[in-house]
């Protein structure tokens, strides 16, 4: 007897392994993955808070587990790839969500430090680098899709804020390089450019300055929330739905940074 096909309406389950997902954005992303049914790693350093947001994955309908990762070391990201892989036996998708420390603490170029610019090509870049290629072979063999948390300021530049926009710059080139490259294997690579509330949001809106010159660009008027606004899109770029986009820079900023 042939079984039944599965139910268009349903959908497929994923895997799905997020960078820095222990709060702000990366929550968001997590818990609208876990809407979707699929299951969640939260890749973090910190496990108290990973453990946290895996459980509202699971309150969301998904499954959410925790793998501890520094994004910046090549050994810890191996193993936490190898640690999905093992207990998840897949892996559709990779969102790289983990961000410098310093991303949120405004200054100008001529007092920016070496440490700085240091730890933002370590977590934006070699971070970027170090996860997309553990986790090649498994994302070939799904037909995967990875999805890189940019900025504007990779765009336009930000005051204050040189040295994380220069590496968010250069994460929309590795990303448009790997597109092409990785688009014969099945792959696709896309970013997003979120402008969204977040603790390092927060820090930054600490300067009145800094908080009126954000809020009145925004045609929207408000920042967009982690899961309702910026979660959903990034699902949208790891599912199916998606399979003809590649090599794209999606801005979900309410209006804030134009590219067309």
């Amino acid at each position: 007897m042939t079984p039944d096909p599965p139910s268009k309406t349903d959908p497929p389950s994923k895997t799905i392994l997020i960078s820095g997902a222990s709060g702000g954005v990366g929550r968001g992303i997590a818990v609208a993955c876990g809407e979707a049914g699929w299951t969640v790693w939260l890749a973090a350093r910190r496990r108290p808070e990973g453990d946290a947001v895996a459980a509202e994955v699971d309150r969301a309908g998904g499954t959410g587990r925790f793998v501890a990762c520094d994004v910046a070391d090549a050994d810890s990201v191996q193993a936490a790839v190898d640690t999905v892989i093992e207990e998840s036996g897949r892996l559709d998708g990779l969102v790289h969500n983990a961000t410098s420390g310093y991303s949120s603490i405004p200054r100008s170029i001529g007092d920016v430090d070496l440490d700085e610019i240091e730890d933002q090509v370590a977590v934006n870049l070699r971070g970027l680098y170090l996860l997309g290629t553990a986790a090649f072979e498994q994302l070939r063999l799904a037909g995967g899709s990875v999805v890189v948390l940019t900025s504007e300021a990779g765009f336009e530049g930000k005051p204050l804020l040189p040295a994380y926009a220069v590496a968010k710059a250069a994460q929309r080139g590795i990303v448009r390089v790997l597109a092409r490259e990785w688009g014969s294997s099945g792959i696709r690579v896309n970013c997003v450019a979120p402008l969204s509330s977040s603790p390092a949001m927060d820090r930054y809106f600490e300067d009145p300055v800094n908080k009126a010159r954000v809020l009145g660009r925004i045609p929207l008027g408000r920042l967009g929330d982690p899961h309702a606004d910026i979660g959903p899109a990034v699902r949208f770029l790891l599912s199916d739905d998606a399979r003809f986009v590649t090599g794209q820079t999606v801005m979900i900023d309410g209006g804030s940074c134009p590219i067309t």
